[in-house]
C-alpha cells in the first residue's frame, strides 16, 4: 500500500469504496449503525431476505443491544437471515459463544423466526462443523461471482489486527477455496470456525465496528498505508462492494479524524 499525500488520501479511500464514520463514543457508533441496518432491512424488497453475517465481541454487543432497544418493533425481522462470521468451539451457553452473546443481547428480544437463525454449532467436531456450516451457507444465500453472497458482513478488529478468526500468519485463509475452515487462536490454542476471506470479500457491504485506543495504531496503519502490515484486516477488500468503518474517537485518534490526514 502506497502512503499517499494527505490531500489525496480521502479520494483514494473513495476510489477504493471505503467510507469512514467517526463518533464520540462506542455507544454512539453502535446506535448509528443500528439505525443504518434497520433502514437497510426496511428498504429491502418485499420478498427479499437480507443475508447478514455477525461477529462477536464487546462492541458488536453494543450494536445488538441498540438494535433490540431502538428497533425491536420498527423492523420486519422476517426479512433477515442471520449467520455468523466465526465462532469459538464452545457450546452455545458458554460465556465465550458468539451465538450465545447475540441470543441474549438481541435474538430473545426481537421477532426473528427461528428458521432465519443459522448458527455455527461450536459444540460439534470442528472439522465436521466447518463442512456442515459451509453447506448451510451455500444453500441459504444468493450467489455472486460463483461464491456465496452476503448483503452485510459485520467485522471486528482484534488488538493484533485479526478479523473474523483470521489471525496474523493465517493470510492463506483469504485465498482458501472453502467457504468455512477451522482456525486456531495462536495465543490460546482454542479452535474456531470461520468463514474465509473470499466469502468476506464477496459481500455487498463489509462493516468494521471498532472502538478503543488499543485499536488506534492498527486503524491508522491500515488507513494510511506505508509499509505493508501483517494485519489480516488489511486483506479485507470487497471485490464489488463497499467497506465502511464505524469508529469511535479513540479508535480514530491517530488518523487525523474524518479527513484522514495521514
Amino acid at each position: 500500500m502506497i502512503n499517499p499525500q494527505p490531500a489525496t488520501r480521502n479520494q483514494q479511500l473513495n476510489d477504493m469504496n471505503i467510507d469512514i464514520k467517526i463518533f464520540r463514543s462506542a455507544e454512539e457508533s453502535a446506535s448509528s449503525l443500528a439505525d443504518e441496518l434497520a433502514g437497510l432491512i426496511n428498504k429491502s424488497g418485499k420478498d427479499r431476505h437480507l443475508a447478514i453475517a455477525l461477529s462477536g465481541g464487546s462492541t458488536p454487543k453494543l450494536l445488538f443491544q441498540a438494535l433490540a432497544e431502538r428497533h425491536q418493533d420498527s423492523v420486519d425481522w422476517r426479512k433477515v437471515n442471520l449467520f455468523w462470521v466465526d465462532e469459538r468451539c464452545v457450546p452455545p451457553d458458554d460465556s465465550e459463544s458468539n451465538y450465545g452473546m447475540t441470543r441474549d443481547a438481541l435474538l430473545e428480544k426481537i421477532a426473528l423466526p427461528p428458521g432465519n437463525v443459522h448458527r455455527i454449532r461450536g459444540e460439534e467436531d470442528p472439522d465436521s462443523e466447518a463442512v456442515r456450516y459451509s453447506e448451510v451457507i451455500e444453500r441459504s444465500v444468493d450467489r455472486k461471482n460463483d461464491l456465496p453472497f452476503f448483503d452485510v458482513v459485520l467485522l471486528g478488529l482484534g488488538d493484533d489486527g485479526h478479523t473474523a478468526s483470521i489471525f496474523p500468519g493465517n493470510a492463506y485463509l483469504f485465498e482458501a477455496s472453502e467457504t468455512c475452515l477451522v482456525a486456531v487462536n495462536p495465543y490460546s490454542g482454542q479452535k474456531r470456525i470461520t468463514i474465509t476471506g473470499r466469502i468476506i470479500n464477496n459481500a455487498a457491504m463489509v462493516i468494521f465496528l471498532v472502538s478503543g485506543k488499543k485499536k488506534a495504531e492498527i486503524v491508522n496503519k491500515i488507513m494510511c498505508g506505508g509499509e505493508k502490515t501483517e494485519y489480516p484486516a488489511e486483506y479485507v477488500k470487497p471485490v464489488d462492494g463497499r467497506t465502511i468503518w464505524y469508529l469511535d474517537e479513540d479508535a480514530a485518534s491517530l488518523t487525523g479524524g474524518q479527513d484522514i490526514d495521514c
